[in-house]
């Protein structure tokens, strides 16, 4: 895929029809999961305050569409008072790029290592999409201090607003290198479409299931 190609595309905003389509999907989906996942998340809630002192949700700043700041929700899987559950740097076994994951994270709970394996972690950012800081599908929103805007490419990452699920997620998560990571979340923007995002829901259900690269 061209970057020149790229940058065209982010420049034209979607048709009204897909904007307004995508929107109350989000919406439909968010507030029939939540009505769905209720027992799930009441558990969840359960489960990590008997088992772990501290908080119940884990909110962290993010950057949303063009780098606008929200807090993202999600239920803590790690101890309590962790600045950031997503990244352990410059640690050999973490994941390469700017953001870093580490298998056997020694901060990761009993209860957090199920969750994440579920992804049971990500309910609560169904409130994110109800708020409309994120939609269901989109790139994944990272850390402020992540975020890079040095080049095209991360650049146009930030052009969609974030989502709970995407390409990345569908693909192996975090099993896959940065570098795809990033030319995965490009395809999106460029090609995102009512289809597209049909077809990642899809392929959503199966990878969660498989609890593939969720650590």
């Amino acid at each position: 895929m061209r970057l020149e190609t790229i940058e065209m595309d982010i420049d034209i905003e979607r048709t009204t029809f897909y904007s307004v389509a995508k929107r109350i999907m989000d919406i439909v989906l968010s507030i029939t999961l939540v009505i769905l996942t209720a027992p799930i998340m009441l558990i969840a809630a359960i489960a990590i305050k008997l088992t772990s002192p501290g908080r119940i949700i884990f909110r962290q700043k993010r950057a949303g569409r063009y780098g606008k700041i929200f807090t993202m929700l999600k239920f803590r899987t790690m101890v309590d008072n962790v600045d950031n559950e997503d990244d352990i740097l410059n640690h050999p076994d973490g994941q390469n790029g700017p953001v870093f994951k580490l298998k056997d994270d020694p901060r990761i709970t009993k209860i957090g290592k199920i969750l994440r394996r579920t992804s049971i972690d990500e309910l609560p950012q169904l409130i994110n999409v109800l708020k409309g800081d994120m939609s269901i599908i989109g790139p994944r929103p990272l850390p402020l201090n992540q975020v890079r805007f040095d080049t095209l490419a991360e650049r146009a990452r930030l052009s969609v607003k974030p989502g709970i699920t995407g390409l990345w997620q569908v693909s192996g998560r975090a099993d896959l290198p940065y570098e795809e990571w990033i030319q995965l979340d490009l395809y999106y923007v460029a090609h995102r479409s009512l289809r597209l995002d049909l077809w990642i829901l899809l392929k959503t259900i199966p990878a969660v299931l498989s609890g593939r690269g969720a650590y």
